[in-house]
């Protein structure tokens, strides 16, 4: 076996990639199109931790939780089949990257994997070295161990298919078999960040983070219209067409799902990461290197960013070409929707280098709202913010998902439960804590329905909820009357500068009067079922802040 580091250059990657590695083509924007196998998304059903004497206590196991427990010996046989499989190659790739732009808490890992594909995918997704910070990178805080193109044993012990995406904190280590898509890697980093931040007291977030000219900081939480179809299925593979199409999609959404990537992309703020971030007593910092943009429906005019850093030295995930002139036709669903895009984060034009900033003065919590009956704009208390970020909410409506005829409730813990490794109520309440010592206001920000439910009511427009973005950033709205509504007990400003008074209060802009109760009391009674799993918990040692986040809640 030949030790390959990723620090020689993207051109040998590429040559790497296209001559090994079936379906990888360099398409018309330079990019490198490459497939990720039959799975196309995550397998959280197969991401396992190993509950030892180290993580039984520490790590939030049980009902609820997206840690999957397994023993050391069931790890101990999947890390032997990974580096057996690794070490019967000729060639395999090192990488020796950072996490977390703030340098005095920042995680030296290692990945070794076996295509030139996740080699490139995680020299733009981790955080390069410098030339001399590689010659003295020592010994890794971590390492995966990437055998995707491998499969584990089904009859190992807690294995339950082909797929195994194992953590194991107590080596440090991470081991992949049966999966060769790359936001593993990603999300089991990210993963790993959740359990090493929070025990130096500092809060890992799945957010977007963007800082005015002024140095003011705004930390975006939301869930993805697709983050089931991130999921992983297994599909047909076929990456080119026969025949040149348009590249420019028709009938695209003005905003997708929350809108978390659109919000916090904006051309007057420099942009300090798209997804995941560190808050410490220095302030807030990127854990990431670079982005990892979804590209279904992606067009020059709707994300020009996005679009323009889609060129050499960029990864492209199961997209379709056209077969004689390689251009992508991101309307193509046929592999996947979840089309991806990694790129370095100097790629995007109004990036701060490096990716840190001071304390957030904002704390905006995104929501999809397809019942129609949650305000456009809510200043939160902070236990109004804990309770809420605890929930996560959003709705899936039809065209969404398959089958779905009315709105769907979806909730997941801290906008990101599928990587979270403690309890969502220790993240809530570190969350308020440095909230309430930096002065942050939190915000939720509703751009789903008005008028009625979705099928009978109309989305909020983009421009009216950039306007209140763009009032939360201000300041203005900390300087104008409030009134509170009834169920959520939520405070809604009576204007803001741009946006009709009349939405801002959801009961004023449904003509049925009687549904709106109804469907307001069917959604304060789901966000109570979904927080039943986490009201068993007490945070310190008394229950006083678990009952204030209870009381946050909606009453009726």
């Amino acid at each position: 076996m030949s030790h390959n580091n990723l620090h020689i250059n993207w051109s040998k990657l590429y040559e790497q990639a296209i001559k090994h590695e079936k379906g990888s083509f360099i398409t018309s924007n330079g990019a490198l199109a490459t497939l990720s196998g039959a799975k196309t998304g995550r397998c959280p059903r197969d991401k396992r931790v190993v509950k030892d004497d180290l993580t039984e206590n520490e790590l939030w196991w049980g009902k609820g939780s997206p840690n999957i427990e397994m023993d050391e010996h069931s790890f101990m046989v999947n890390r032997e089949r990974a580096v057996d499989y690794l070490n019967s190659l000729d060639k395999v790739f090192v990488n020796d990257q950072f996490l977390n732009w703030d340098p005095e808490n920042r995680i030296k890992v290692r990945i070794v994997s076996a295509r030139a594909y996740h080699s490139l995918f995680m020299h733009n997704m981790c955080i390069r070295p410098t030339p001399k910070e590689l010659e003295n990178f020592g010994t890794p805080d971590f390492t995966i161990y990437n055998a995707g193109q491998f499969p584990c044993n089904r009859y190992t012990h807690y294995m339950t298919s082909s797929t195994s995406v194992d953590i194991n904190l107590a080596r440090k280590e991470m081991v992949i078999l049966g999966t060769q898509y790359a936001g593993e890697m990603k999300k089991g980093l990210f993963s790993l960040m959740h359990y090493l931040m929070p025990k130096r007291q500092i809060l890992s977030l799945h957010s977007g983070c963007n800082m005015g000219k002024d140095g003011d900081v705004a930390l975006f939480f939301g869930l993805s219209d697709n983050t089931s179809k991130e999921l992983s299925v297994s599909v047909p593979v076929k990456v080119m067409k026969e025949s040149y199409i348009s590249l420019t999609p028709s009938g695209r959404r003005e905003l997708g799902g929350t809108g978390k990537t659109t919000l916090s992309t904006d051309n007057n703020r420099y942009l300090i990461g798209d997804d995941e971030h560190c808050w410490s007593e220095n302030g807030v910092s990127n854990i990431e290197g670079g982005c990892y943009a979804k590209c279904i429906d992606l067009s020059r005019e709707k994300e020009p960013d996005i679009w323009n850093a889609i060129k050499f030295g960029t990864v492209l995930e199961n997209v379709v070409f056209d077969e004689h002139f390689r251009g992508v036709d991101y309307s193509d669903k046929s592999v996947t929707e979840n089309t991806r895009a990694a790129y370095p984060i100097e790629y995007i034009p109004n990036a701060k280098l490096p990716c840190v900033g001071p304390h957030p003065k904002n704390v905006i919590l995104l929501a999809c709202d397809a019942f129609g009956v949650l305000p456009p704009i809510s200043k939160l208390s902070l236990s109004q913010t804990m309770y809420h970020f605890i929930s996560g909410y959003t709705a899936l409506v039809a065209g969404t998902e398959e089958g779905i005829k009315e709105p769907q409730a979806t909730f997941s813990a801290c906008f990101g439960a599928a990587f979270i490794m403690l309890h969502p109520t220790k993240y809530a309440a570190m969350l308020a804590e440095k909230m309430q010592n930096h002065g942050a206001t939190g915000w939720l920000v509703n751009t789903g329905w008005s008028g009625g439910s979705y099928g009978c009511g109309s989305r909020i427009k983009l421009p009216y909820t950039r306007k209140i973005i763009d009032a939360i950033h201000s300041g203005s709205l900390l300087n104008v009357e409030y009134k509170k509504t009834e169920i959520f007990g939520l405070e809604i400003p009576t204007e803001v500068e741009g946006v009709p008074s009349e939405i801002l209060d959801p009961e004023n802009t449904w003509s049925d009067k009687t549904a709106y109760k109804e469907t307001l009391l069917k959604l304060a009674g789901l966000f109570k079922k979904n927080f039943e799993t986490f009201t068993d918990y007490k945070i310190g040692e008394d229950s006083k802040l678990t009952e204030d986040i209870l009381a946050a809640g909606p009453i009726f």
